[in-house]
């Protein structure tokens, strides 16, 4: 695919960022976009690789090699390079219902897997990807495509992120009436309150979609909290089947003294109450505003590098960000071999940012946090902190071990809890009686993803734990498969 020779010819290239001192001053996303001819040049270096790994989609040492969508990427980037840029939207939309999501924020799977990645920097995949879909928009390609006939059948998909809206599509597609129900007030589950504007745009982007759908004929209905405000019962009586794909938003807690303090919160409700206020035209709480204060992001994902964006734009006075974890090697070690995801030192764009306006990254590794301290009005105002060595124990484990001599107090009038997600909440699995697996997971088997109560699917995070939302799109497209196999016998869906 590509040039035979362009991966000789052509060095890797992707367009400037804006720069971090410019764009932390708005809430606009960062990425420029990419000229055609570059883009033409950067699809000719596509190998004629024999396998492409990119697009395999396994899971390798607990983590993505290639794209969990199975995206036809050799395909499309010989398009691209020839200049067929409808030809290649349409590979790409073969597999991947929301490229433009999957485009900004997935952090590309297939590029780590890429075999041209072995000897030379990868291709560049994803951006070839952001921009095919970009174009087809631009261009007016992307249009409403309802289906020609219905089948009489009903299915309510619960939860409006990435699963939840791949599934609404396909199964919209099959030609069954699909309605979302969101207990938020906006649709977009995880895209919308969850990703912070400068990665993912809501009116614009998020938005965009969810028009497209509806015009195709999703119906959509906000605040439906099922298991509180909305019945759970309802599922059942007024559906032919029900698809629950309302995520892992059951927060890691850190239950050490000092946690009853004020200004000690969990990241997501950080970031949902900054996007609303950002949507809404209102300005943060100052309970949970960042202005003028010491942050302190602990953990070390995606969400607390969202952290670090959302507080630098909210005008903190520092950022901090503590990783339990050491810090990753700046190539890949022997352990960690192609096509496994290169566990390697990156900085995103949070840690770019706090780089620019503070002087250093932030990220401060082997630390764990041991009490919170707090002033005269109970407001957290530092935290004691420990470094820490990871040593074989007894069960021949690595577990972490506190450095004697290592404490530290840092200061801190605003914390917030980035260590991941331990599964569903618990009103609408109780509200159905969906029995759960061992880490409290919707228990439904992937490739079939039916639940223990019939004619009820699970799908995403809910069912698989917290992941990424390519491997979202995936179940979600898979579970609209198999519930589509049961209420008609057959499917044809892919």
């Amino acid at each position: 695919m590509g040039k035979p020779t362009g991966f000789k010819e052509f060095t890797r290239e992707l367009p400037p960022d804006r720069s971090p001192v410019e764009r932390v001053r708005d809430w606009e996303e960062f990425h420029e976009h990419t000229p055609d001819e570059m883009l033409q040049t950067q699809g000719a270096r596509c190998m004629d690789c024999g396998t492409p790994f990119c697009q395999t989609g396994m899971i390798l040492s607990g983590a993505a090699s290639g794209c969990p969508v199975n995206n036809l990427i050799p395909e499309w980037n010989d398009l691209v390079y020839r200049g067929l840029w409808r030809e290649a939207l349409e590979r790409l939309h073969k597999t991947n219902n929301f490229p433009e999501f999957t485009g900004r924020v997935c952090p590309a799977p297939c590029e780590g897997a890429c075999v041209l990645g072995i000897i030379e920097p990868p291709v560049t995949i994803k951006n070839i990807e952001y921009s095919i879909i970009e174009k087809g928009f631009a261009e007016g390609w992307v249009v409403p495509r309802p289906p020609k006939s219905r089948t009489g059948k009903k299915v309510a998909v619960v939860g409006s992120g990435p699963a939840g809206l791949a599934c609404a599509d396909q199964l919209n597609r099959a030609g069954h009436k699909v309605t979302v129900l969101e207990r938020a007030d906006r649709i977009g589950g995880l895209l919308t309150y969850g990703i912070p504007n400068m990665k993912l745009d809501k009116e614009d982007i998020v938005l965009r979609r969810v028009n497209l759908l509806a015009a195709e004929g999703v119906e959509f209905v906000t605040n439906a909290d099922v298991g509180r405000s909305y019945p759970a019962e309802k599922l059942r009586t007024d559906f032919d089947a029900v698809v629950l794909c309302c995520g892992a938003t059951q927060a890691r807690d850190l239950p050490i003294e000092g946690r009853d303090l004020a200004g000690i919160y969990p990241a997501m409700e950080f970031l949902t109450t900054n996007t609303k206020c950002l949507l809404d035209g209102t300005g943060m709480p100052g309970a949970l505003s960042a202005k003028d204060r010491d942050v302190v992001v602990i953990g070390g994902g995606d969400t607390g590098t969202d952290c670090v964006g959302t507080s630098i734009r909210q005008g903190c006075r520092s950022v901090v960000q503590l990783e339990i974890l050491p810090k990753p090697p700046d190539s890949r070690a022997p352990n960690n071999p192609w096509p496994e995801w290169p566990k390697i030192y990156r900085m995103d764009y949070g840690q770019e940012e706090a780089a620019a306006i503070f002087g250093a990254d932030p990220r401060v590794y082997c630390t764990t946090t041991k009490k919170f301290t707090g002033d005269a009005d109970g407001r957290v105002s530092e935290l004691h902190t420990v470094q820490i060595e990871w040593k074989l124990d007894a069960n021949g484990r690595y577990s972490p071990q506190d450095v004697p001599g290592t404490e530290k107090v840092i200061p801190g009038q605003l914390v917030l809890l980035a260590m991941g997600f331990l599964g569903p909440e618990k009103p609408l699995v109780e509200a159905l009686q969906v029995e759960t697996d061992g880490r409290s997971n919707v228990k439904a088997d992937y490739g079939k993803f039916a639940t223990s109560v019939p004619g009820v699917f699970a799908a995403g995070d809910m069912r698989r734990g917290q992941s990424l939302v390519v491997w979202a799109i995936n179940e979600g497209r898979a579970a609209a498969r198999e519930c589509d196999r049961y209420l008609m016998g057959s499917t044809n869906l892919p």
